[in-house]
This record gives structure tokens, C-alpha cells and sequence, in this order.
């Protein structure tokens, strides 16, 4: 499998505006690591087995950012998850724990939502 090459110089196992990163289009952060597991499926899902199949795969977070699975469950807090919607909240404060999105809603409200 070819690798791809990010300017910062990191060598990808895929591409990640491809097929197998982005379904041939592209989509950033939790588009693409959600599409990862399914809820009758995977769930509940160990957070470190996940890591260990995906670590290395590229997910885009905006036009010009690209980094590892391994890179945003760096600053997961949870061993594991019952259900997508946990998946997406702990990777949701896990990004923005790692200052990985441009925007970081401010206020109480905000925080209720993670």
C-alpha cells in the first residue's frame, strides 16, 4: 500500500482525502473517526484496542491539519465507551483538551455539552 506524505513530513498509511481516509471527499475530525465503528456492533468499544488498530491512520481536521488517531486519544480520559454517543463526546473533549479545533465554543453551555 502506498504511503502518503503530509507536508509536516509524516508518512500516512493511506491517504487521508482518500477513499479509505474520507470516502473519496473530504471530511475532518469526528466525521472520520466516527465512520470507524458501528453501534450494534462495536459497542460497548475498549478505547486502547481501538487505538491499536487505528493509531496510526490520518484524520483530517482542517484544510491544511492532519494528525494520527494516536494524536487525539493522546487526551482521551476514558478506558472505554457503551455507546457512539459517548464515542463522540469523549473524542469531542478530548480534541478540544488537545487544542486540536480552531473553535472552542466559550462559556457554561459549552461545557455541558461535551
Amino acid at each position: 500500500m502506498p504511503e502518503m506524505m503530509d507536508p509536516s513530513g509524516r508518512d500516512w498509511p493511506h491517504d487521508p482525502d482518500g477513499e479509505k481516509g474520507s470516502e473519496g471527499g473530504r471530511k475532518y475530525g469526528m466525521a472520520v473517526l466516527s465512520k470507524m465503528t458501528e453501534e450494534g456492533e462495536d459497542y460497548p468499544l475498549d478505547l486502547d484496542a481501538f487505538v491499536e488498530e487505528y493509531g496510526e491512520w490520518p484524520v483530517r481536521i482542517n484544510y491544511k491539519k492532519v494528525v494520527s488517531v494516536a494524536d487525539i486519544f493522546d487526551h482521551v480520559e476514558e478506558d472505554e465507551v457503551e455507546t457512539k454517543v459517548e464515542f463522540h463526546k469523549a473524542v469531542g473533549r478530548a480534541m478540544r483538551r488537545g487544542d486540536l479545533w480552531d473553535y472552542h465554543p466559550q462559556g457554561k453551555s459549552a461545557e455541558q455539552r461535551a
